[in-house]
């Protein structure tokens, strides 16, 4: 399941289990491409949570979370971060680091 949040839905989230929060911005081609890389994962594992945010809306929580540049994909389990990628990766790298997440 693929969700676009903010800031506030962040912080409200039920951080149980394992979730993969990506920054993105609107102007960033490797973003776009992540972005058909992310359905065609959504797809395979479905019932794994996604949360995609948008890196120039929400400075705060970029800045919180220490989040540099974009594509930024931080992998999550039960509200701490495990691993993070950045820049665009292929499907077989973040599947690889979904499936550490248990």
């Amino acid at each position: 399941m693929i969700q676009e949040i903010n800031t506030e839905q962040y912080h409200a989230l039920d951080k149980t289990g394992p979730m993969l929060v990506e920054f993105y911005s609107k102007t960033c081609g490797p973003c776009k491409m992540l972005s058909f890389v992310l359905k065609d994962i959504d797809k395979i594992k479905s019932d794994f949570k996604v949360f995609i945010i948008d890196f120039d809306e929400n400075k705060d929580l970029k800045e919180q979370l220490r989040v540099k540049g974009f594509p930024t994909m931080l992998f999550m389990k039960d509200g701490k971060e495990m691993n993070r990628l950045t820049g665009l990766k292929q499907k077989p790298a973040i599947i690889k680091e979904i499936e550490a997440l248990g």
